[in-house]
C-alpha cells in the first residue's frame, strides 16, 4: 500500500474552482502568468474543467478570454482519450455537460501546443495567461523552460497542485528556495509560489485505511511504500498498532521471501541528503556548467532534425568551430 499521504488528511477548498478563480485574478491583475507544473494524467484535465468552470461563471473578473495553453505532448493525447471515452473517464456531474453537448474539457481561449516551436512561442506571447506544463513534479519536460522564463518575474505565480516529492525541484520551491539551477543557469525565485491542496489523485490516511481494512480475510502482510521514509514508517506503525495488521516499511533494495515469510535482506535507509550536498559544488563549477551545457545542447540537436538546412549549416559551423579552437589549444 502506498503511504504518499498517510500522514495527513486532505484539506480540500470548499469550492476548488473559488479558490484556484482567486490565485488567478491576483495573478492577472498585477499583470502575471499562472505556471503550474501539471501531472499529464488525470491532474490537467481536472485543472481544464475548473478553468472552464471558471471561465463559464465568470469567477475572474477584468480579464475577460484569458488564454490557457495546455503545453505537454502526453496531456494533450491524455486528453483526447478523456473526451473519447467520457462514458468511462467522467463522473454523473461531467457526463450531464455531455450530454447537453458541452465538452467540460474544452473553453474559448484554450491553446494545446504540440510542436517545440508552439511551446517557445508560450513565453512570448505578453498577455496574462495560465500554462498548463508537465512533469508535476517540475524533473523534467517542458515545465522547466517555463520556470526559466517565469521564476524570475515577481508579477508570476507558479501554483502546485500535486504532491512535491523530496529532492525535486517542485519541493525545493515550495520549501522556499530563492534561486535554482535551470539548463546550467542560476535563476533567481522572484514570483509568488504557492499550492492548492487537496486534488490530489493519492488518497489521504482515512482513504488508505479504509481500503487497507475491507480484506475478508485481512492480508497475512503489509508492506508499506511510496512515501518520504517518515511517513511510510509512521503509516506502518499505525496500521499495527490500531488495526492489528502485520505490516512493515521496507527500505529500496530489501528482499522478502513471500514463500518463507520472512525477509531475506534488509536494507537501511540511505542517506540522501548527503549525497545531494555532495552534487552541488560539482554541478556549480565550471566544468559542471560546461557538461550540463553539453547535455542541453545534445538534447536540442537531437531535436532539430525538422529546422531549415540553412539552420542546421550554420548551428553546425558554430560547433564546429569551438571544436577546432580547443583541439589546437
Amino acid at each position: 500500500i502506498e503511504s504518499t499521504y498517510g500522514d495527513r488528511l486532505h484539506e480540500r477548498p470548499p469550492d476548488y474552482a473559488v479558490a484556484l478563480a482567486a490565485v488567478l485574478q491576483r495573478t492577472f491583475d498585477r499583470g502575471g502568468s499562472v505556471i503550474v507544473p501539471s501531472f499529464a494524467v488525470g491532474r490537467t484535465q481536472e485543472m481544464l474543467y475548473f478553468i472552464r468552470r471558471i471561465k463559464t461563471e465568470g469567477l475572474v473578473h477584468g480579464h475577460d478570454g484569458f488564454p490557457v495553453f495546455v503545453d505537454s505532448p502526453l496531456a494533450s493525447a491524455a486528453t483526447r482519450v478523456f473526451v473519447e471515452n467520457a462514458e468511462f473517464c467522467y463522473d454523473a456531474e461531467a457526463k450531464a455537460f455531455v450530454d447537453e453537448g458541452i465538452n467540460p474539457l474544452d473553453f474559448d481561449g484554450l491553446t494545446i501546443s504540440e510542436t517545440s516551436q508552439d511551446s517557445m512561442a508560450i513565453n512570448t506571447d505578453p498577455r496574462s495567461k495560465v500554462i498548463l506544463s508537465a512533469s508535476g513534479m517540475c524533473e523534467a519536460g517542458r515545465i522547466k523552460h517555463h520556470l526559466k522564463h517565469g521564476l524570475w518575474d515577481s508579477k508570476n505565480t507558479i501554483l502546485f497542485v500535486g504532491f512535491q516529492a523530496y529532492g525535486t525541484l517542485g519541493r525545493a520551491l515550495i520549501e522556499g528556495a530563492e534561486k535554482v539551477k535551470l539548463f546550467g543557469e542560476t535563476i533567481r525565485v522572484n514570483a509568488e509560489i504557492t499550492q492548492l491542496p487537496g486534488i490530489s489523485g493519492h488518497g489521504d490516511a482515512n482513504f488508505l485505511i479504509k481500503w487497507i481494512t475491507h480484506f475478508s480475510p485481512a492480508p497475512k502482510k503489509v508492506f508499506v511504500n511510496h512515501g518520504e521514509s517518515s511517513v511510510c514508517d509512521l503509516f506502518a506503525k499505525r496500521l499495527v498498532d490500531e488495526f492489528h495488521l502485520n505490516a512493515t516499511a521496507p527500505y529500496s533494495g530489501s528482499v522478502f521471501d513471500l514463500i518463507k515469510g520472512e525477509f531475506l535482506v534488509e536494507k537501511g535507509p540511505v542517506p540522501v541528503a548527503e549525497h545531494e550536498k555532495a552534487a552541488v559544488p560539482f554541478a556549480e563549477s565550471p566544468y559542471g556548467r560546461l557538461l550540463a551545457a553539453l547535455e542541453r545542447l545534445t538534447k536540442l540537436v537531437k531535436k532539430g532534425s525538422g529546422r531549415s538546412n540553412h539552420e542546421l549549416r550554420r548551428v553546425a559551423g558554430e560547433i564546429n568551430a569551438i571544436s577546432d579552437e580547443w583541439e589546437h589549444e
